[in-house]
């Protein structure tokens, strides 16, 4: 009998040590899997972070480059609007100047025009208040006319038109016509005007 306890003893111990082997390996295999799974989840964790990060960083750029379109949009707007303005005052300064200041620019602007023409007689085409001007003076806007052409020019005063100011100047027949109101000589020059006002009011 002392035998067998003896052999069942050593039997017991070798399960003990057995198990505590296969404990002991399952308790290591668990930790590394542990591990390993920590590894994961930081690495997962460190990308959304990096990806949250790059998408905040788009949406940053984003609304910055929106706000400056918006404020360039705004600026344009408000230059826009200024040079509106100079140019609405400019139209109401041109069609009130004095007469003494008038007159030689429409001898200037009249003449240009009958240059152009080439033709011995043109008419005369305004607003009311120049044709009255013309009128008054209609002999020494003719002299004046010739000695900028260099020739001799019939001037007939004709009809009212729409218009602020300056001169339209057709020939007899009324065919060909050189539009030299103040409109037409802003509408032809407007890209230089306009850059002229806008260096005048920004630098």
């Amino acid at each position: 009998m002392e035998g067998a306890e003896r052999i069942i003893q050593e039997i017991n111990r070798e399960a003990e040590q057995k198990i505590q082997y296969l404990l002991s390996e399952a308790q290591e295999e668990a930790n590394k899997i542990r591990e390993e799974a920590k590894k994961r989840a930081e690495a997962r964790a460190e990308w959304i972070l990096r990806k949250a990060q790059t998408q905040a960083e788009i949406e940053k750029q984003r609304i910055i480059a929106g706000a400056k379109l918006e404020v360039r949009k705004r600026r344009l707007a408000l230059q826009e609007k200024l040079i509106q303005e100079v140019i609405t005052t400019l139209h109401e300064r041109l069609s009130q100047l004095p007469d003494e200041e008038y007159f030689p620019m429409l001898v200037d602007l009249a003449s240009e025009a009958v240059d152009e023409l080439g033709m011995p007689k043109a008419r005369i085409l305004s607003n009311e208040r120049t044709l009255k001007l013309l009128k008054a003076r209609k002999d020494e806007f003719e002299s004046a006319v010739a000695e900028k052409v260099g020739r001799k020019v019939e001037m007939d005063i004709g009809e009212p038109i729409n218009t602020i100011g300056g001169v339209m100047v057709e020939s007899e027949d009324g065919s060909v016509r050189v539009d030299n109101t103040f409109e037409a000589r802003m509408e032809r020059f407007e890209s230089d005007l306009r850059a002229r006002i806008a260096k005048a009011l920004f630098g």
